[in-house]
């Protein structure tokens, strides 16, 4: 089978990963090898068909959008924060965790979230937080960050993170509480929709298979 036509699949660095390659084992794909190396970027399965990449969750949209692979694994954050043209056909349960509003344990023994007309929020995303305030007609200043954003309420930069957590263990470590939920966040599958046309029934299969395994 040529390379062009292996069936390409983003895969996202970090915690997702090893779920993932535990999904696909339930499929009866082996990719754990993926796991072995993380020099290694490009992993091909060609008595499968199949082309795996290993690259930064926020590009696994990028990459899926624009065509350089078929289908992708991503966070529903990202995916959110981004709004990407993309087919969405399965919610792979994988990478639980929950995007927050979190402040000072010190603030929130004063605080009323229902008396809040103008706040200010460190995050890494902005787009998700800033609809979440307005659409509750509350006036938000955003200040995006790229990491370590529990550092802003303790140093001034803010009052507030919005953020992900899963344990909220880093959030206490730092004196921080969670006051909202801003949304519950899962792993999902993602298309990209010429792909769907160009490898209609392929694509289908292996949606049908890992649904399989989700729902099993």
């Amino acid at each position: 089978m040529k390379r062009e036509d292996l069936l390409s699949i983003a895969l996202p660095k970090g915690r997702i990963l090893q779920e993932a390659v535990g999904l696909f084992a339930g499929m009866g794909i082996d990719i754990k090898d993926i796991l072995e190396d993380p020099r290694r970027l490009v992993f091909e399965l060609p008595e499968e068909g199949m082309r795996f990449m290993l690259i930064r969750t926020q590009d696994v949209p990028v990459y899926v959008e624009y065509g350089a692979v078929d289908m992708g694994i991503a966070g529903k954050d990202v995916l959110y924060e981004q709004r990407r043209d993309l087919y969405e056909p399965l919610d792979l349960g994988i990478g639980r965790c929950r995007m927050v509003v979190a402040e000072p344990e010190e603030l929130k023994e004063r605080d009323d979230p229902s008396g809040w007309t103008h706040i200010k929020i460190a995050t890494k995303y902005p787009n998700i937080a800033t609809e979440y305030f307005l659409e509750r007609g509350i006036e938000v200043e955003i200040i995006r960050l790229y990491g370590s954003i529990e550092l802003a309420p303790l140093f001034g930069l803010s009052e507030r993170i919005v953020d992900l957590v899963q344990t909220g263990e880093t959030l206490r470590k730092n004196g921080l509480v969670e006051v909202e939920t801003v949304m519950e966040v899962t792993a999902k599958l993602v298309c990209n929709r010429a792909s769907l046309k160009t490898k209609p029934s392929r694509i289908k299969d292996f949606i049908e298979r890992l649904r399989g395994v989700v729902e099993g």
